[in-house]
């Protein structure tokens, strides 16, 4: 099947990004229902790698529980102990027990650089 050439390169590229990690969670969840808001979640802590979860909250107008929620859905055990991406790491702060630090995993560190290159490389 021969596609049509795109009539937007830039909007392509994201296309491309995200069916990339569509594709992955349909390879770790076996569903393609990652919410926006995990691919939001994502980006911010990619941008923001070392982040507190309180801080990602108030920046993306996420409650508490909807913040949970999407950093389950990129750690290691999403909800109800399935799989998750396994695309970040949930942390205590050492230095306030009150807060978790998020940061990407090896995984998520990888599917960045492959983001990138869709995005920016030519």
């Amino acid at each position: 099947m021969i596609l049509p050439n795109p009539t937007d390169s830039q909007m392509e590229r994201l296309w491309k990004v995200v069916e990339l990690v569509r594709a992955l969670d349909q390879d770790v969840a076996k569903s393609h229902e990652l919410p926006i808001q995990a691919l939001s979640v994502l980006a911010y802590i990619a941008s923001h790698n070392n982040c507190n979860k309180q801080d990602m909250e108030v920046e993306l107008g996420m409650s508490r529980a909807s913040g949970s929620r999407n950093t389950d859905w990129l750690s290691r055990l999403h909800r109800l102990n399935k799989a998750g991406l396994n695309l970040i790491k949930k942390e205590v702060d050492p230095t306030d027990k009150r807060k978790t630090v998020l940061s990407l995993t090896r995984q998520g560190k990888d599917l960045v650089h492959k983001i990138a290159a869709i995005l920016y490389d030519d």
